[in-house]
Protein backbone atom coordinates (compact mmCIF):
# COMPACT_ATOMS: atom_id res chain seq x y z
CA UNK A 1 0.00 0.00 0.00
CA UNK A 2 1.33 3.40 -0.98
CA UNK A 3 1.52 6.28 1.46
CA UNK A 4 0.83 9.83 0.31
CA UNK A 5 2.63 11.18 3.37
CA UNK A 6 6.40 10.98 3.31
CA UNK A 7 8.31 11.45 6.54
CA UNK A 8 10.87 14.24 6.44
CA UNK A 9 14.23 12.75 7.43
CA UNK A 10 15.59 14.14 10.71
CA UNK A 11 18.80 16.07 10.17
CA UNK A 12 21.93 14.79 11.87
CA UNK A 13 23.54 17.27 14.22
CA UNK A 14 26.13 19.46 12.41
CA UNK A 15 29.06 19.28 14.82
CA UNK A 16 31.22 21.39 12.52
CA UNK A 17 29.00 24.38 13.32
CA UNK A 18 30.29 24.25 16.89
CA UNK A 19 33.90 23.76 15.79
CA UNK A 20 35.18 23.65 19.40
CA UNK A 21 33.99 21.26 22.08
CA UNK A 22 34.16 23.33 25.26
CA UNK A 23 33.48 20.50 27.74
CA UNK A 24 35.29 17.18 27.55
CA UNK A 25 37.33 14.80 29.67
CA UNK A 26 40.15 14.07 27.25
CA UNK A 27 43.23 14.52 29.44
CA UNK A 28 44.73 11.11 30.20
CA UNK A 29 44.61 9.50 33.61
CA UNK A 30 43.44 12.26 35.95
CA UNK A 31 39.67 11.75 36.33
CA UNK A 32 36.88 9.44 35.17
CA UNK A 33 37.49 10.37 31.55
CA UNK A 34 40.26 9.02 29.35
CA UNK A 35 42.41 6.55 31.35
CA UNK A 36 45.52 6.81 29.17
CA UNK A 37 47.17 8.62 26.28
CA UNK A 38 46.17 6.05 23.63
CA UNK A 39 42.51 6.44 24.56
CA UNK A 40 42.79 10.23 24.49
CA UNK A 41 44.22 10.18 20.97
CA UNK A 42 41.54 7.76 19.74
CA UNK A 43 38.76 9.86 21.27
CA UNK A 44 40.12 13.01 19.62
CA UNK A 45 40.29 11.23 16.27
CA UNK A 46 36.68 10.17 16.71
CA UNK A 47 35.65 13.72 17.59
CA UNK A 48 37.45 15.08 14.55
CA UNK A 49 35.55 12.59 12.39
CA UNK A 50 32.33 14.06 13.76
CA UNK A 51 33.39 17.58 12.73
CA UNK A 52 35.12 19.07 15.76
CA UNK A 53 38.44 20.77 15.12
CA UNK A 54 39.28 22.29 18.53
CA UNK A 55 38.85 21.06 22.08
CA UNK A 56 38.74 22.32 25.65
CA UNK A 57 39.70 19.69 28.20
CA UNK A 58 37.77 20.09 31.45
CA UNK A 59 38.87 17.47 33.98
CA UNK A 60 36.95 17.28 37.24
CA UNK A 61 38.27 19.17 40.26
CA UNK A 62 36.62 17.58 43.29
CA UNK A 63 37.65 17.72 46.93
CA UNK A 64 36.75 14.11 47.77
CA UNK A 65 37.42 12.30 44.49
CA UNK A 66 39.54 14.01 41.85
CA UNK A 67 41.88 16.34 43.67
CA UNK A 68 43.21 18.00 40.58
CA UNK A 69 44.80 21.41 40.51
CA UNK A 70 46.49 23.58 37.90
CA UNK A 71 49.73 21.60 38.24
CA UNK A 72 48.18 18.15 37.70
CA UNK A 73 46.04 19.42 34.84
CA UNK A 74 48.93 21.12 33.07
CA UNK A 75 51.06 17.99 33.51
CA UNK A 76 48.37 15.82 31.88
CA UNK A 77 47.91 18.43 29.15
CA UNK A 78 51.64 18.36 28.43
CA UNK A 79 51.53 14.57 28.11
CA UNK A 80 48.64 14.85 25.66
CA UNK A 81 50.38 17.57 23.65
CA UNK A 82 53.50 15.41 23.34
CA UNK A 83 51.41 12.45 22.26
CA UNK A 84 49.61 14.52 19.65
CA UNK A 85 52.93 15.77 18.30
CA UNK A 86 54.39 12.27 18.05
CA UNK A 87 51.23 11.09 16.30
CA UNK A 88 51.48 13.93 13.78
CA UNK A 89 48.16 15.41 14.90
CA UNK A 90 47.95 19.18 14.85
CA UNK A 91 45.11 19.78 17.29
CA UNK A 92 44.37 22.74 19.54
CA UNK A 93 43.46 21.49 23.05
CA UNK A 94 42.90 24.14 25.71
CA UNK A 95 43.55 23.06 29.32
CA UNK A 96 40.71 24.07 31.65
CA UNK A 97 38.64 22.45 34.40
CA UNK A 98 35.17 21.55 35.59
CA UNK A 99 35.04 22.71 39.20
CA UNK A 100 32.64 21.10 41.65
CA UNK A 101 31.16 23.68 44.02
CA UNK A 102 32.48 22.20 47.26
CA UNK A 103 34.75 23.17 50.15
CA UNK A 104 37.82 23.06 47.93
CA UNK A 105 36.30 25.41 45.36
CA UNK A 106 35.22 27.83 48.07
CA UNK A 107 38.79 27.76 49.39
CA UNK A 108 40.19 28.50 45.93
CA UNK A 109 37.91 31.52 45.70
CA UNK A 110 38.68 32.63 49.24
CA UNK A 111 42.43 32.46 48.57
CA UNK A 112 41.94 34.02 45.15
CA UNK A 113 43.76 31.15 43.46
CA UNK A 114 43.71 31.69 39.68
CA UNK A 115 41.13 29.40 38.08
CA UNK A 116 41.47 27.62 34.74
CA UNK A 117 38.99 28.97 32.20
CA UNK A 118 37.26 27.42 29.20
CA UNK A 119 37.40 30.73 27.33
CA UNK A 120 38.66 34.17 28.30
CA UNK A 121 37.36 34.58 31.90
CA UNK A 122 34.66 31.87 31.71
CA UNK A 123 34.82 29.28 34.50
CA UNK A 124 32.92 26.00 34.18
CA UNK A 125 31.40 24.65 37.39
CA UNK A 126 29.10 21.82 38.40
CA UNK A 127 27.20 20.94 41.57
CA UNK A 128 26.31 17.71 43.35
CA UNK A 129 23.84 15.40 41.61
CA UNK A 130 22.64 14.14 44.99
CA UNK A 131 21.56 17.29 46.79
CA UNK A 132 21.01 20.92 45.82
CA UNK A 133 23.83 23.36 46.59
CA UNK A 134 23.32 25.60 49.60
CA UNK A 135 25.75 28.40 48.79
CA UNK A 136 25.51 28.48 45.00
CA UNK A 137 24.25 32.05 44.68
CA UNK A 138 26.98 33.25 47.03
CA UNK A 139 29.62 31.35 45.03
CA UNK A 140 28.37 32.80 41.74
CA UNK A 141 28.50 36.30 43.21
CA UNK A 142 32.04 35.76 44.51
CA UNK A 143 33.17 34.48 41.09
CA UNK A 144 31.76 37.59 39.48
CA UNK A 145 33.46 39.83 42.06
CA UNK A 146 36.77 38.25 41.07
CA UNK A 147 36.16 38.98 37.40
CA UNK A 148 35.01 35.54 36.28
CA UNK A 149 32.02 34.66 34.13
CA UNK A 150 30.32 31.66 35.79
CA UNK A 151 29.26 28.86 33.43
CA UNK A 152 26.87 26.26 34.88
CA UNK A 153 27.62 22.80 33.46
CA UNK A 154 24.65 20.66 32.36
CA UNK A 155 21.91 22.25 34.53
CA UNK A 156 19.39 20.03 32.75
CA UNK A 157 20.76 16.95 34.50
CA UNK A 158 20.04 17.89 38.12
CA UNK A 159 16.82 16.10 39.04
CA UNK A 160 16.08 18.29 42.05
CA UNK A 161 15.50 21.23 39.71
CA UNK A 162 12.84 19.42 37.66
CA UNK A 163 10.11 20.40 40.11
CA UNK A 164 11.72 23.74 40.91
CA UNK A 165 12.34 25.28 37.51
CA UNK A 166 12.12 28.77 38.98
CA UNK A 167 15.41 28.16 40.80
CA UNK A 168 17.23 27.64 37.51
CA UNK A 169 15.60 30.82 36.21
CA UNK A 170 16.92 32.68 39.25
CA UNK A 171 20.43 31.30 38.71
CA UNK A 172 20.33 32.34 35.07
CA UNK A 173 19.08 35.80 36.05
CA UNK A 174 22.17 36.26 38.21
CA UNK A 175 24.22 36.42 35.01
CA UNK A 176 25.29 32.77 34.95
CA UNK A 177 25.70 31.16 31.52
CA UNK A 178 24.23 27.70 30.96
CA UNK A 179 26.09 24.90 29.14
CA UNK A 180 24.06 21.85 28.13
CA UNK A 181 25.34 18.45 27.12
CA UNK A 182 24.58 17.50 23.53
CA UNK A 183 23.58 13.99 24.56
CA UNK A 184 20.93 15.37 26.91
CA UNK A 185 18.91 16.27 23.80
CA UNK A 186 18.97 12.65 22.62
CA UNK A 187 17.59 11.15 25.82
CA UNK A 188 20.93 9.59 26.73
CA UNK A 189 20.52 10.64 30.37
CA UNK A 190 16.81 9.88 30.44
CA UNK A 191 13.58 11.56 29.29
CA UNK A 192 13.46 14.06 32.17
CA UNK A 193 16.91 15.44 31.34
CA UNK A 194 15.95 15.51 27.66
CA UNK A 195 12.81 17.50 28.37
CA UNK A 196 14.71 19.89 30.63
CA UNK A 197 17.43 20.44 28.00
CA UNK A 198 14.85 21.26 25.33
CA UNK A 199 12.94 23.58 27.65
CA UNK A 200 16.02 25.54 28.72
CA UNK A 201 17.20 25.84 25.13
CA UNK A 202 13.84 26.95 23.73
CA UNK A 203 13.52 29.56 26.49
CA UNK A 204 16.86 30.99 25.39
CA UNK A 205 18.66 30.10 28.62
CA UNK A 206 21.27 27.83 27.03
CA UNK A 207 24.30 29.61 25.61
CA UNK A 208 26.85 26.81 25.24
CA UNK A 209 26.81 23.21 24.05
CA UNK A 210 29.42 20.59 24.86
CA UNK A 211 29.87 16.85 24.66
CA UNK A 212 31.00 16.16 28.24
CA UNK A 213 32.80 13.27 26.54
CA UNK A 214 34.25 10.69 28.93
CA UNK A 215 34.61 7.49 26.92
CA UNK A 216 33.88 5.65 23.68
CA UNK A 217 30.25 5.04 24.62
CA UNK A 218 29.67 8.79 24.55
CA UNK A 219 31.40 8.99 21.19
CA UNK A 220 29.21 6.25 19.71
CA UNK A 221 26.06 7.93 21.05
CA UNK A 222 27.10 11.28 19.56
CA UNK A 223 27.34 9.67 16.13
CA UNK A 224 23.56 9.17 16.22
CA UNK A 225 22.67 12.65 17.53
CA UNK A 226 19.84 14.31 15.61
CA UNK A 227 18.91 17.97 15.39
CA UNK A 228 16.12 19.23 17.66
CA UNK A 229 14.31 22.56 17.95
CA UNK A 230 16.26 23.39 21.08
CA UNK A 231 19.63 22.59 19.54
CA UNK A 232 18.79 24.64 16.45
CA UNK A 233 17.87 27.62 18.60
CA UNK A 234 21.17 27.50 20.49
CA UNK A 235 23.17 27.21 17.27
CA UNK A 236 21.31 30.08 15.61
CA UNK A 237 21.71 32.31 18.67
CA UNK A 238 25.47 31.77 18.60
CA UNK A 239 25.89 32.92 15.02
Amino acid sequence: MFSFFKKTPVQSFPFSELKRDIHSHLLPGIDDGSPDLETSLNLIKGMQALGFSEFTATPHVMEDMFRNNTESIMQAHGLLQQGLKEAGMEVNVRPAAEYLVDGNFERLLRERTPLLTIYDNWVLFEVSFIQPPIKLKHVIFEMQLQGYQPVFAHPERYSYYYSKKSELEEIHALGCLFQSNLLSFSGYYGPAAQQSAESLAEKGFTTLLGTDLHHERHLLALQDLKMTKGLRKVLDAGK
